[in-house]
C-alpha cells in the first residue's frame, strides 16, 4: 500500500493537507558552473543582495510528495506532476511547510503552496496526476509572460532550439558533478522526507521491486548534462530556478537506469533583474518510451554579467 512510502504526519483539515514544518538542507555550497560559484555560494549570493546561499527550489518538491501520495495513492509516483513558480528564496535553518488545497469531487488537480513561519510564500503552484487534468500553474504562466526585448545575455537564443539526446543516470553511490556536487546516498541521509521505497534495500519491497528516485532529485538527473547542451547563452553568469514543473508521464524513474534526456527552448521572458530561458526537457526510457518531462525556468541575473552594461549599450544604443 501507498501509506508504507512515508512515515511524515500529514494534518488534514478537510479542506487542505499540511505537512510538517521543515528545515531543508543546503547541498549546493561547493555547486559550480562557468568556472564560478552559484547563487547557492553563500558569498556569491550576498553580492547579489540575498541574505546567503537559498535553498535550491525542487528541495521543496519532497515535502510535497506525502501530501499527494495521501490523496491520490500509488499514483502520484507514476504520474504525477508538480508545477511551481517559485515567489521568495529560502534558506538554510528557516523552516518551511508545505500545503495542498484538497480537490473537490475526487479531482486530479490542486493548488499548492509552501510557506515560512510569517506566512511569505516560497511557492505556489498546482499538483495533479495524469494527462487530463486542467492546465497546470506553468501551463498558464507561458500564456502570461511579457516577451524578451533587448535581450543581451540571451540574444543569440532563439525559442524553438534543441539540444542534442544525451545519455543520463543516477546510482546510489554516483557524484552528479560540478552542478550537484554530491550523491543520492548522501540526499537521502538529509532529504526531508525519507521513503525506504528511495532506498536499496527498501525499494525491493516498492510496488516496483527496486529503488525510485525522489522527485526532487529528478531535477538533479535531468541537469546532471547541462553544461553539455552547447545553447549559446553568454556568460560567465549567475542563474536561480524561477519556474518548474516535473511531470511524470510512464514511471516511477528508476536508480541505475540509463534515460535519454533532450530539450527545447521553449520560452524567452526577462525582468528589471532578469533574462529567463525556458527549456522542456523530455526523459525517453531504452524503450524511447517518454517517462517524464521538466520545464524550467533558468533566470540569469543581468547584474551578474560583467559585460551586461557595456554589450547592452552597443547593441541598443538610441
Amino acid at each position: 500500500m501507498t501509506s508504507a512510502a512515508f512515515e511524515t504526519a500529514v494534518e488534514d483539515t478537510g479542506t487542505m493537507l499540511i505537512g510538517p514544518w521543515r528545515q531543508p538542507r543546503q547541498m549546493l555550497h561547493a555547486q559550480t558552473y562557468d568556472s564560478h560559484a552559484s547563487i547557492h555560494d553563500d558569498a556569491t549570493a550576498q553580492k547579489l543582495g540575498f541574505k546567503g546561499g537559498t535553498i535550491e527550489g525542487p528541495t521543496h518538491f519532497s515535502q510535497f510528495a506525502p501530501l499527494c501520495a495521501n490523496l491520490w495513492g500509488q499514483v502520484w509516483f507514476e504520474a504525477g506532476c508538480l508545477s511551481a513558480h517559485y515567489r521568495n528564496a529560502a534558506f538554510e535553518g528557516e523552516d518551511v511547510q508545505a500545503v495542498v488545497e484538497k480537490p473537490a469531487n475526487g479531482a486530479r488537480h490542486a493548488v499548492v503552496r509552501m510557506i515560512k513561519r510569517d506566512g511569505t510564500e516560497v511557492l505556489r503552484g498546482t499538483a495533479s496526476v495524469g494527462a487530463d487534468v486542467p492546465p497546470t500553474a506553468l501551463d498558464i504562466r507561458l500564456t502570461e509572460l511579457k516577451p524578451l526585448t533587448d535581450a543581451v545575455i540571451l540574444r543569440d537564443i532563439k525559442i524553438g532550439m534543441t539540444t542534442a539526446p544525451q545519455t543520463v543516470r543516477m546510482d546510489v553511490d554516483q557524484n552528479m558533478g560540478d552542478l550537484y556536487p554530491f550523491s543520492l546516498a548522501q540526499k537521502l541521509k538529509v532529504i526531508t522526507e525519507p521513503s525506504s521505497w528511495y532506498t536499496q534495500d527498501g525499494g525491493a519491497a516498492s510496488p516496483w521491486g527496486r529503488p525510485i528516485i525522489p522527485m526532487e532529485m529528478l531535477s538533479v538527473l535531468f541537469q546532471y548534462t547541462n553544461k553539455k547542451d552547447g545553447l549559446p547563452v553568454k556568460g560567465p553568469a549567475v542563474g536561480l530556478f524561477a519556474d518548474q514543473e516535473i511531470r511524470i508521464v510512464k514511471g516511477p524513474l528508476f536508480v541505475g537506469e540509463d534515460y535519454r534526456i533532450a530539450r527545447e527552448v521553449v520560452a524567452m521572458s526577462g525582468s528589471k533583474r532578469t533574462e529567463s530561458l525556458w527549456v522542456r526537457t523530455s526523459v525517453r526510457d531504452r524503450n524511447d518510451t517518454l517517462v517524464a518531462t521538466m520545464l524550467l525556468n533558468l533566470a540569469t541575473l543581468k547584474e551578474s554579467y560583467a559585460a551586461y552594461e557595456a554589450e547592452c549599450a552597443s547593441l541598443f544604443q538610441k
